[in-house]
């Protein structure tokens, strides 16, 4: 984190983050296009690359603490940070794509989980109610609640599902830098964390696993995956707090209308 104090943001500065936001909407939405049996993460980030670039941005993972990418794709028991590779995807597999840009000055942040081909239904399941606990986490992104509300909104609708909540890894603040203050768990107890006020913006990000919710560290130095090799989620929305409740900047209505065009 950059900075332990909270920076709210005004109307135009949320407006400008809502840019920023909707291209990684898009991006994802362009990427899912192109994910199938066989074709490489590395493929995928070439494409995000050049597709964020093309509407004047720039992809803001890239080079961020020394990642040597422009995308993050985690696949099956990676949970997070997953570095693309030459490796093809296989039918049945699930990645989760996180993406940033900056444009404008301001930072998107948004992550999606997408199915290869046919996948099972357990591993469907898993998906569902991770995408489900990321709304659950919104609906409490209030005015004078805490960030405390989020956690176990997400927390209990997870682990009431039989899955469990990564610890290691959190939501966070984001504005003109990709991580600000403040951290936000994807557990905890209502009623604790900073309290939520009009004009902060911060990511919200359920990671989900099926197992336990032990992670490990791989020697990359970036890639996190289950320490049960089991699969995990990953969902993620930039939000901003207006009027008291929360406004979701980034979008899957691209990945959505994709979705329906392959059918």
């Amino acid at each position: 984190m950059s900075s332990k104090v909270i920076i709210l943001k005004t109307d135009e500065e949320i407006e400008l983050m809502r840019e920023a936001n909707r291209l990684v909407g898009m991006t994802l939405g362009e990427l899912s296009k192109h994910i199938k049996p066989g074709v490489t993460t590395l493929q995928l980030d070439q494409i995000a690359e050049k597709f964020i670039r093309d509407h004047g941005a720039i992809p803001s993972f890239l080079g961020y603490g020394g990642f040597p990418n422009s995308i993050c794709t985690s696949v099956n028991e990676a949970v997070v940070h997953g570095i693309p590779n030459d490796k093809p995807l296989q039918e049945g597999d699930i990645v989760s794509i996180d993406c940033g840009t900056q444009k404008n000055g301001f930072c998107g942040d948004s992550a999606y989980t997408f199915c290869v081909g046919e996948v099972d239904e357990a591993i469907k399941k898993l998906l569902r109610v991770t995408k489900e606990s990321l709304y659950k986490g919104i609906e409490q992104a209030q005015e004078d609640n805490r960030v405390g509300d989020i956690g176990f909104a997400i927390q209990t609708y997870c682990e009431a599902n039989g899955f469990t909540v990564v610890r290691e890894m959190v939501g966070h603040g984001i504005g003109r830098n990709m991580h600000e203050a403040p951290e936000v768990p994807n557990y905890g107890r209502r009623g604790i964390g900073s309290l939520i006020k009009n004009g902060m913006c911060f990511a919200i990000e359920p990671m989900i696993n099926m197992g336990s919710k032990n992670v490990v560290f791989e020697n990359d130095g970036w890639t996190v995956r289950t320490k049960d090799r089991k699969p995990s989620a990953h969902f993620e929305h930039t939000v901003a707090i207006r009027n008291g409740r929360a406004d979701i900047l980034s979008t899957f209505e691209f990945i959505h209308e994709s979705q329906l065009y392959k059918k």
